[in-house]
C-alpha cells in the first residue's frame, strides 16, 4: 500500500481526502499547523495508519523528513479563505502560499533521487481560469488566456507553473488537480476571517453555499446575495474531489498531466438561491432577494470541462446539489448552535 505525504491536512478538502486514502487502506502522514481554523479533530485522529504532525510546511528539512519513505506527496497546504478573505489578505496570500509551495517542491526534488517518490500531486484551482471568456474550460485555457485578476488566482496558476518547472529541470512527475467550488461538512469559522455586514445579518463570507444557508437560519430576509445572481458555478462534493484526487494518484495515465475535479452542471447564484430557500423555507413561500454590491474578483462564470478526467482516469463526480444541500443545511444548523460558525 502506498504512503502518502499531505501537507494541509487539517483543511477542508483534507478532511474528505485523508478519510478516504485510509478507507484504501493507505498510509498517511498529515502536516498542518492550524493556522486556518485552529486545532482540530477528525474521526480519523486516532486510526492506525494515520500519523499526524503539527508543523509548517514552509519548513524544508521537516518536510524532507517527513518525505522519507513516502510515495506521494499531495501538496494543498495554502493560506486560503472565501472571497472576503481573499480580497482582505490579498500579499499575504501571495507571499505565504509562495513560501509554502517552494518548500514542498524543494524538499520533493532533494527526496526524489532516493527512489521511492512517485509524484507530487499540486492542488491548484478553479480560480487559475479567473480571466477565461470561454466555456467550458478546457484544461490548456489556463496557458493562453490572460492570468487571473485576483492574487490568490494568480498564485494558484503559479502553482502550476512550479509543477512544470520542477519537471522540466529535476523531472519530479506531477500531477495538477483543479478543483471546482468545494461544498461539504466540517468547514468551521476560520481564525483570520473578516465579518461583514450583509442585511439584517453579520457573517465572514466565504463560500457561496454556506453563506446563503447561514444568512437564511439567522432569519435573513429578503435573502441577500453578491450582484445580480447570474454567476455561475458548478458545485463538487468533498467526497467526489477526494475521489478524483485519488483517482489521479492511482493512474499512470494523470502522470504529469492536469485536471478539472468538479461537477459540470451550473448553476447561477439565483438559481442556487432559490433552491436553498426552498429547502429552509419550504415550497410555498415566494423567493425575496436583495443585491449587495459584489467584490472585486467575483469571477462572473466558471464552468469546467470534464471530460478529460472522464476519458483518461475514468473519474466522474457523483453527488448532486440537492444531495449537497441536504447534508449541509443540518450541519450549519447544528454548527450555528455550537458558535462554530
Amino acid at each position: 500500500m502506498p504512503k502518502v505525504l499531505m501537507t494541509g491536512s487539517a483543511g477542508f478538502i483534507g478532511g474528505y481526502l485523508v478519510e478516504a486514502m485510509l478507507a484504501k487502506g493507505w498510509d498517511v502522514v498529515g502536516i498542518d499547523n492550524f493556522s486556518k481554523y485552529g486545532p482540530v479533530q477528525r474521526s480519523y485522529d486516532d486510526h492506525p495508519n494515520y500519523h499526524f504532525v503539527e508543523g509548517d510546511a514552509r519548513d524544508t528539512d521537516l518536510m524532507v523528513e517527513l518525505l522519507d519513505g513516502c510515495d506521494h506527496l499531495i501538496a494543498a497546504a495554502a493560506m486560503i479563505g472565501g472571497i472576503s478573505y481573499f480580497h482582505a489578505h490579498a500579499y499575504d496570500l501571495m507571499a505565504i502560499n509562495e513560501r509554502i509551495i517552494a518548500s514542498s517542491c524543494d524538499a520533493a526534488i532533494k527526496v526524489f533521487p532516493k527512489g521511492q517518490l512517485k509524484k507530487v500531486t499540486y492542488l491548484s484551482s478553479s480560480m487559475a481560469y479567473g480571466s477565461t471568456d470561454r466555456w467550458p474550460s478546457v484544461e490548456g485555457d489556463e496557458l493562453t488566456i490572460p492570468p487571473p485578476g485576483s492574487s490568490y488566482g494568480f498564485q494558484k496558476l503559479a502553482v502550476e507553473y512550479w509543477a512544470r518547472a520542477a519537471w522540466q529541470q529535476y523531472k519530479l512527475p506531477y500531477t495538477i488537480v483543479r478543483p471546482f467550488n468545494a461544498v461539504g461538512v466540517g468547514e468551521t469559522r476560520a481564525l483570520g476571517d473578516v465579518a461583514e455586514e450583509s442585511g439584517n445579518v453579520k457573517l465572514a463570507l466565504s463560500h457561496v453555499v454556506p453563506d446563503l444557508i447561514q444568512k437564511l437560519l439567522k432569519g435573513q430576509d429578503p435573502l441577500h446575495i453578491l450582484g445580480d445572481g447570474s454567476q455561475v458555478r458548478c458545485y463538487t462534493h468533498g467526497s467526489d474531489l477526494a475521489a478524483g484526487i485519488i483517482a489521479t494518484m492511482e493512474h499512470e495515465a494523470a502522470t504529469n498531466e492536469d485536471f478539472n475535479i468538479s461537477t459540470p452542471t451550473p448553476t447561477t447564484v439565483l438559481e442556487l438561491a432559490e433552491a436553498v430557500w426552498r429547502k429552509i423555507k419550504g415550497p410555498d413561500e415566494p423567493l425575496r432577494v436583495a443585491h449587495d454590491d459584489p467584490f472585486e474578483h467575483d469571477v462572473q462564470k466558471r464552468i469546467p470541462s470534464v471530460d478529460k478526467a472522464r476519458d483518461l482516469i475514468g473519474f466522474e463526480a457523483k453527488v448532486t446539489l440537492d444531495e449537497m444541500l441536504d447534508e449541509l443545511i443540518p450541519w450549519i444548523e447544528d454548527a450555528l448552535e455550537k458558535d462554530l460558525l
